[in-house]
């Protein structure tokens, strides 16, 4: 077995490459990013988003991971934590070509359609 712990996403490796390249963004681009991932919740159960937020209550600013500084965010990515594999497989892919093509404008067009 590897050393440290693993994180929940680093069983998909595009969703690992999207939420590593996701922490190195700007504040602006990690707020777009956050609002895009937000707009997922429809495809989560309500328990579960009542869960979230009672993680995010948990851990916001207290955390050691780096989206735990941002309670955003951190909703975010707990959101994108218990999203469907599929949803998170799509969120991440268009992460992805959002940040490769500094355009994270085009998620808020996206959620639109």
């Amino acid at each position: 077995m590897t050393s440290g712990f693993k994180r929940w996403y680093d069983n998909d490796p595009i969703l690992k490459e999207a939420l590593e390249l996701l922490q190195l963004q700007t504040d602006d681009n990690k707020t777009a990013a956050a609002d895009f991932i937000i707009s997922l919740q429809e495809q989560v159960a309500q328990d579960v988003i009542e869960r979230i937020y009672e993680i995010t209550k948990k851990y916001s600013e207290k955390g050691n991971r780096w989206y735990d500084k941002d309670p955003v965010m951190l909703k975010a990515i707990e959101l994108l934590r218990a999203a469907p594999a599929k949803t998170q497989r799509v969120a991440a892919l268009k992460l992805l070509l959002a940040m490769e093509n500094n355009d994270m404008e085009s998620l808020e067009s996206e959620d639109n359609e």
